[in-house]
This record gives C-alpha cells, structure tokens and sequence, in this order.
C-alpha cells in the first residue's frame, strides 16, 4: 500500500462494496479485529434497519445518509416515498447506491453539502458515529445539517464502550489498508458526546440486536411541547430540500410495525 493511499478508498473496502461480499473487519494498533458488516451492508434494508426507516418515514421530510456506504437506506426511504441523498467518500459506494436508483454524493460529511440546515433527519448507522475518530466534532457537523426542528438517529454499540483507535481495514486474505482514527460509543458515552456537541436525547431504543439514539438540537420543538404545534411528525416552516425518487418500482416495502422496537431503560 502506498503511502498516498486513503483508507476506505484504496483498500479492502472498496473492493468488498463491489463484490457484495465479506469477511472484513478493522484491525487495531493491538491486533484486536472489529468485524465490519458488509454483507448485510450490500443487501437489502432488513430487520433493524426498519426501525430507522419508520422514522424517517415519520417525519414526513427529507433525509440524508452519512456515510451511506452501498445505499440500502437510501434505496428503501426513496421506495418509501421518502426524499433521500446518500454521503460517502467512498467511489464504489456512491456508484452502488446511484445503481440501486438512489441519490449520492461523493464526498466527506465534513466537506459542504447541498441544503445545510435543512434536512429533516440525519442518519449516522452502521457504526459511522466513529467517522473520524471524533465523535463530538462529527455530531457538531451533523446537527449543522439538520432543520431546527430535525432529528439525528444514530445507532450505538451494543455494550457500552467509549474508545478512540487507530485501525485498518483488513479483507480476507489479510490485506490491509492504510491507519485512520476511528472511535465507538454506546449509548451513554454517545448522549455525553451529544450533549457537549448541543444536542439531547429524544428518544433511545433497541431492535434485533442493535442499539439507536434519536437526537435533536438543544431547544428544538418537539412533539410534547406545549404551544408547539410543529413537532417531527408535522411540516416545518424551514424550507426543506427536494431529491427526486430514481426507483423504478413505485411499490414501497412492507415494514414491520413500530411496536416491534423496543425502548431501553435510561
């Protein structure tokens, strides 16, 4: 690997995005390997993914994907008539969701994106709370994407963890990519981050296996608030942005309900 090389781009990743198949995993400075999800990532929208989706769909506004790696959520909020634009900075990722008939750009959530401040919600999944290595900074950048009255839903580990590492990809013959920081949080380290990024929890729950947060600026209206009739069920009087729907079936999935989640002590 070259010394110019760029993690997510020239390595085992990319490759594994094109091929729709793993095993891969983040090794660290220890040798400890985090197991990446990549098959799951390149197939369709399933099991806790749809407790996202319900979400979204819920608040009845556009969504952008940061770092939506193959598209999944993306091709299933646009098939659920949902306004939506995938974020990556990965080529093979973008042209993935561009081919499932999504939206996407090909740049960093730290670069300038279309409609800041604007976005009905914002995704961090699929462990991208780590971008960076940074979490507080990259929760600041996301609550400067959304509306005031937005949400950022963001999925947590499983256990509660609270670390900064340096990792690389590794692929199944043993090929690495080049070091990148890289951090994970579960869902108490994730509100401490959040809340010294000006963001507070609005909502935190659990489904097939899998751990979520529901953020939103410090003073945004929400739906119990008195006096407040614009809650994130209701249109904002923020201007949102338009992305047209690409998908070539006007059918939208069968979710499951939302009962189905379950909320997680606090």
């Amino acid at each position: 690997m070259s010394g110019t090389a760029t993690a997510w781009i020239d390595d085992p990743f990319a490759d594994a995005v094109r091929t729709g198949r793993g095993p891969l995993w983040l090794r660290g400075d220890d040798g400890r390997r985090i197991p990446l999800d990549i098959e799951r990532w390149c197939a369709p929208a399933a099991g806790g993914d749809h407790s996202l989706l319900l979400r979204c769909f819920d608040l009845s506004a556009p969504v952008v994907d940061l770092g939506c790696g193959p598209g999944r959520l993306v091709a299933a909020l646009l098939a659920l008539g949902v306004p939506a634009l995938g974020v990556d900075v990965t080529p093979a990722a973008v042209a993935h969701t561009l081919g499932l008939g999504g939206a996407a750009l090909c740049r960093s959530v730290f670069d300038r994106l279309p409609a800041e401040g604007r976005w009905g919600a914002a995704l961090l999944a699929d462990g991208n709370l780590g971008i960076g290595g940074n979490p507080q900074a990259l929760l600041r950048r996301a609550a400067e994407l959304i509306a005031p009255d937005g949400l950022l839903l963001v999925e947590v580990e499983p256990r509660e963890v609270d670390e900064r590492v340096t990792v690389r990809v590794e692929g199944p013959d043993g090929r690495l990519g080049p070091p990148f920081a890289w951090a994970r949080l579960g869902t108490e380290a994730a509100v401490r981050r959040a809340r010294d990024a000006g963001l507070v929890e609005a909502e935190r729950w659990a489904s097939h296996g899998r751990r979520f947060l529901a953020l939103r600026r410090r003073g945004a209206p929400s739906p119990s608030s008195p006096g407040s009739p614009t809650g994130p069920s209701s249109p904002s009087t923020t201007r949102r942005p338009t992305v047209a729907p690409r998908l070539s079936s006007p059918r939208s999935p069968t979710l499951p309900v939302r009962p189905a989640d379950r909320p997680t002590d606090r």
